[in-house]
């Protein structure tokens, strides 16, 4: 049984297949819409992270596969959850990390209440056409400068008290542990073991 992950990036397709080598599904071919010769354009319509990464995961749903999607954001407290569905391009057209940091900042600026909660939502369409979506939140606090050499997006600026670090100042596994992105993957890993419950072998003859 093939899983398609309704994304181009590598490092992502690399954690997925790592988490199921770790949940004993081993023999499941895990695939990018790179690998399927995917390459158009799936419009993000939802109001919710739940209905964004829901749109394009049935957009690719097939009779062969297990589909995957997931859509993430950065949801800040003084900023009635904004950027929310639009952190990616919070700046607007033509936005980059750099660009969207910086409003974010500029947004914050005064405010006493710095709080904010990064999400992930992984939505899952099985080829009998059942669903399923799980949620990740990790909360934190935004900075008032740039922390952080590695991650990317708004990782320099989200600090992680219990860890004394922001997301930027992580490694790629210290981060993968702690993160929403991390939860919502193990979430979903533990959802499909309890489909398949009742021999995992049976997915891989599928």
């Amino acid at each position: 049984m093939d899983i398609i992950l309704a994304s181009h990036n590598k490092n992502k397709i690399k954690e997925l297949k790592d988490l199921l080598s770790d949940s004993c599904f081993t023999g499941v071919s895990v695939k990018s819409l790179s690998d399927i010769g995917f390459f158009d354009e799936i419009e993000e319509k939802g109001s919710s992270f739940e209905e964004n990464a829901m749109i394009k995961a049935t957009a690719l749903k097939r009779d062969d596969a297990i589909i995957v999607s997931d859509d993430s954001g950065l949801c800040v407290n003084a900023l009635n959850g904004a950027p929310g569905v639009y952190s990616a391009r919070y700046s607007g057209e033509g936005a980059t990390y750099k660009s969207n940091n910086e409003l974010l900042l500029k947004n914050m600026e005064g405010a006493a209440d710095r709080s904010a909660t990064f999400v992930t939502v992984v939505a899952c369409v099985l080829p009998d056409g059942s669903s399923f979506t799980v949620r990740g939140e990790r909360p934190g606090i935004i900075l008032d400068s740039l922390r952080g050499e590695g991650g990317f997006g708004y990782d320099p600026l989200f600090y992680i008290p219990e860890m004394g670090k922001t997301f930027a100042e992580l490694s790629p596994e210290e981060k993968n542990a702690v993160s929403h992105r991390g939860m919502a993957m193990r979430a979903f890993v533990k959802r499909l073991k309890s489909i398949f419950g009742r021999d995992e072998a049976e997915m891989t003859k599928q």
